[in-house]
C-alpha cells in the first residue's frame, strides 16, 4: 500500500472525496457539560436512554476532530452542502442509459441474488444495536411477554433475525425474516442458528400483491425495515406500506432505519449511476433511494386508497369517492441521524446521515 507521502494522483476517487470533505468546516454544536461519551475510560461507555438521542458526543471548538472515531449531531456547512449539490448535478446530467433503467428494474432480485452468492453472509455485521434503537425489541423477547409475531422485512443473511433470537427468552416468540433474494433465504435457513421452532425464512417480495409465506392479515406485532426501504423503486412504495399495513395487528409497530439524503454514500456516486431524483443504481447493480424527513412522513402518513379489495369498474370508483382514502399509520417518532465518521489514521472525515422512524398502525 503507498505511503501517506504518495502523491494526490495516487488516490482513488473516494479516497479523493473524502479528503476534499475533510477540508470543510463542520458546525459545532455546544453541550454545558462533558459528556461521558467523550471519555476513552471504557467504564464511561455508558448507553442512551432515549434511543432517538443518537448519541451525545458534540464538536466543540478546541476539539480535535480526530480524537475519536464518529461526532454525533454534526450539520455539513454551507460549503460541504454546495460541494453535494455540484456532484448531484453531475450525477443528473449522467444518468443510467434506458436499457440499463430496464436491466436493473425489471427484475432487482436477480441482482440481490448476485451479491449474496458474492458475499455470502460476510458483508454486513450483526445488528446488535437494534434494541438499543428499538427498546420495544427487548420487550416482546422478554419472558414474560407471551406470543409475539415480529416480520423483518429484506432480512438478508440475517444480521438481524439472529441476533434477536440469541437475546431472546421469550418461548412464544417467532421472527418471520423475508428476502425476495432466494441466495439470502437460503444462507439464512442455512445458518446454524436457525431454528424452525422461533424463525421462518422466506422468500417476500415486499411489493408484491401477496403476504408473507405464513401469514394472515393482522397477524404480527412488530414489522422491522433495516435498510430495506430504499431498495424499492419509487413506484413501490404505496404497495410495499399497504402489505405492512395489511399484515400488522392494530396498533402495531414498524421499526425503520434507512438512508438520508446527503449521506456519503450518496454524494460519491459518480456518473452512470443516477435512475432519478436520489434513487441509484450501485456498482453491483442494486438499487438505492436517499429519502428526505419530511418525504419520508408523507410515505407513511398519506392517505391511500381503503377500497382495494373490491371489484373492478364502476363499482371500485363509486367506493373511492365515497369512502375518499384514509391514513394508514401514525408517525411515533422520525429522527434524522447525523454523524461525522472519522478515519484517524488516513485523517479523513466522512459525513453519514440516517433516517430513523417508528411508525403505528391506525
Amino acid at each position: 500500500m503507498a505511503s501517506t507521502a504518495t502523491a494526490d494522483a495516487a488516490l482513488s476517487p473516494d479516497e479523493e472525496l473524502l479528503t476534499k470533505a475533510s477540508a470543510l468546516t463542520v458546525q459545532e454544536a455546544k453541550t454545558d457539560q462533558l459528556p461521558p461519551h467523550r471519555s476513552h475510560d471504557p467504564q464511561h461507555n455508558m448507553k442512551r436512554t432515549d434511543p432517538f438521542q443518537f448519541g451525545s458526543r458534540y464538536l466543540q471548538e478546541d476539539d480535535d476532530v480526530f480524537e475519536f472515531n464518529a461526532w454525533d449531531h454534526v450539520e455539513t456547512d454551507d460549503a460541504y452542502k454546495e460541494y453535494a449539490e455540484q456532484q448531484f448535478a453531475m450525477q443528473r446530467e449522467s444518468p443510467v442509459s434506458d436499457f440499463d433503467k430496464y436491466r436493473f428494474n425489471s427484475d432487482p432480485a436477480k441482482w440481490w441474488n448476485l451479491f449474496y452468492k458474492n458475499n455470502t453472509a460476510n458483508f454486513f455485521k450483526n445488528r446488535k444495536w437494534l434494541q438499543q434503537e428499538f427498546p420495544i425489541l427487548g420487550k416482546v423477547t422478554a419472558e414474560d411477554a407471551g406470543p409475539v409475531t415480529i416480520l423483518e422485512v429484506g432480512a438478508g443473511a440475517g444480521n438481524t433475525a439472529f441476533p434477536i433470537l440469541a437475546n431472546n427468552k421469550n418461548p412464544k416468540l417467532k421472527v418471520h425474516a423475508c428476502d425476495f433474494s432466494k441466495k439470502a433465504v437460503e444462507v439464512m435457513r442455512s445458518h446454524e442458528a436457525y431454528n424452525p421452532d422461533f424463525m421462518q425464512a422466506d422468500v417476500w417480495d415486499a411489493a408484491s400483491e401477496a403476504l408473507p409465506p405464513g401469514l394472515e392479515e393482522s397477524s404480527v406485532d412488530v414489522v422491522l425495515m433495516i435498510f430495506i426501504f430504499s431498495a424499492l423503486s419509487p413506484t413501490q412504495w404505496e404497495q410495499a406500506v399497504w402489505n405492512i399495513y395489511r399484515v400488522l395487528k392494530p396498533g402495531g409497530e414498524v421499526c425503520f432505519r434507512d438512508y438520508g439524503r446527503g449521506d456519503l454514500a450518496q454524494v460519491r456516486f459518480k456518473k452512470g449511476r443516477y435512475l432519478e431524483e436520489n434513487f441509484y443504481i450501485r456498482g453491483d447493480g442494486t438499487r438505492v433511494y436517499f429519502f428526505e424527513k419530511d418525504e419520508l412522513a408523507g410515505i407513511w402518513t398519506s392517505a391511500i386508497i381503503a377500497a382495494r379489495d373490491t371489484a373492478e369498474g364502476e363499482e371500485t370508483a363509486e367506493l373511492i369517492d365515497s369512502e375518499a382514502k384514509q391514513a394508514l399509520f401514525d408517525v411515533e417518532e422520525l429522527g434524522v441521524d447525523r454523524r461525522m465518521l472519522v478515519n484517524r489514521a488516513r485523517r479523513l472525515k466522512m459525513y453519514r446521515c440516517w433516517l430513523q422512524g417508528r411508525f403505528r398502525k391506525k
